[in-house]
């Protein structure tokens, strides 16, 4: 028994004991502790810190079922060159201070996400169609009054004003479809040197439920990004299903820029090299034709076999069983020679050795 468990132990026994005394006493009133946390804590075993030993054998199964993105490299790259083009550009589009950073990069199923988005909150539905599916972009609150505030000239050194519980404008809403427009150019750009992609803005919805993109029970990416502008600011999430980004998996799974899979260009050389040096045997067929095997068994010497092509047919270069030329048979000096007439193409193979 540990050490805190013991005093525990003690302060229980002390006060059981000073119940037991009031209610002894005449006219003594019943006293009821409650436990904290900690103690119910303490009291069912949990230490307060979950452990992967400590989980169920039904949650690790479902944990594993969700890709973590760590398994995607080439993503860190495109998300860091997101951040440095969106500092560059949110500067220029608000005219102001701006501080882009990544405050997590995770891997959850779509539906918990769509049940853990604080509202109100504008979700922007964006179309790849290059990779023919769809990416979502949610801003919060804080950022949506901010880009307003700046974009209509509110003073530095003022927080921006929220209304809670009435609708977005159609002015807040035109806005916060500029500010989408600018980060989806962004997101395109971040993607350009893996594969020309672009993010097209599709509608804005304000329920989660009419945003849904793919199945509650999807994995996919959530990049949250904090914008910071001195006094003022917010987040924006970018969610990409793992559908979306499919059709790049492989590009993606790139430890760095161009990685080419384990090939080697020297080796590649040096193998093509000595291929070209390497000898194969070129056979000439004069001619093919099926015969039974009990003739073949009883072929002596002196048996002739007739072929059936005349003179000066052409003939074929074969390497092994695979047809390359045909050529005309004839005579050099005191040896028989063969002029290749025309290459056997590999297409209409087939039908040249019918």
């Amino acid at each position: 028994m540990s050490t805190e468990e013991e005093d525990l132990a003690a302060a229980w026994g002390a006060s059981l004991e000073g119940e037991g005394d009031e209610e002894a006493a005449p006219g003594g009133a019943d006293s009821t502790r409650v436990l904290n946390q900690a103690e119910i804590d303490s009291l069912l075993g949990f230490d307060g810190e979950e452990t992967a030993e400590a989980k169920s054998a039904i949650e690790q199964i479902i944990s594993s079922g969700l890709v973590s993105y760590e398994r995607l490299p080439m993503l860190e790259i495109v998300f860091d060159r997101l951040v440095r083009l969106m500092s560059t550009t949110l500067r220029n589009f608000t005219s102001d201070n701006v501080e882009v950073s990544i405050d997590a990069i995770t891997s959850l199923r779509f539906g918990d996400y769509l049940n853990s988005i604080p509202l109100p909150a504008m979700l922007a539905v964006t179309k790849v169609h290059e990779w023919d599916n769809y990416g979502l972009m949610v801003v919060d609150s804080a950022m949506i009054y901010s880009v307003v505030d700046v974009l209509l000239g509110g003073r530095r050194g003022t927080a921006a004003m929220r209304i809670e519980g009435r609708p977005y404008t159609t002015i807040e809403r035109t806005l916060v479809e500029r500010l989408i427009g600018v980060v989806l150019r962004d997101v395109s750009t971040a993607f350009e040197p893996l594969c020309p992609v672009e993010f097209q803005f599709e509608r804005l919805e304000v329920n989660p439920r009419f945003a849904a993109i793919s199945r509650l029970s999807n994995a996919c990416i959530l990049v949250k990004l904090r914008v910071e502008m001195e006094d003022r600011g917010g987040r924006m999430d970018l969610l990409l299903p793992y559908a979306t980004l499919e059709p790049v998996r492989e590009l993606l799974l790139q430890q760095f820029m161009g990685e080419k899979f384990g090939r080697d260009s020297i080796w590649e050389n040096h193998l093509a090299d000595e291929l070209r040096h390497t000898e194969v045997a070129l056979d000439v067929v004069l001619d093919e034709q099926p015969l039974p095997l009990s003739t073949v068994v009883n072929l002596k010497p002196g048996d002739r076999i007739t072929l059936n092509v005349g003179p000066g047919a052409p003939v074929r270069l074969r390497c092994g069983e695979v047809p390359l030329f045909e050529a005309v048979l004839g005579r050099r000096e005191n040896r028989l020679a063969v002029r290749i007439e025309r290459e056997l193409k590999r297409l209409g193979l087939e039908e040249e050795v019918a």
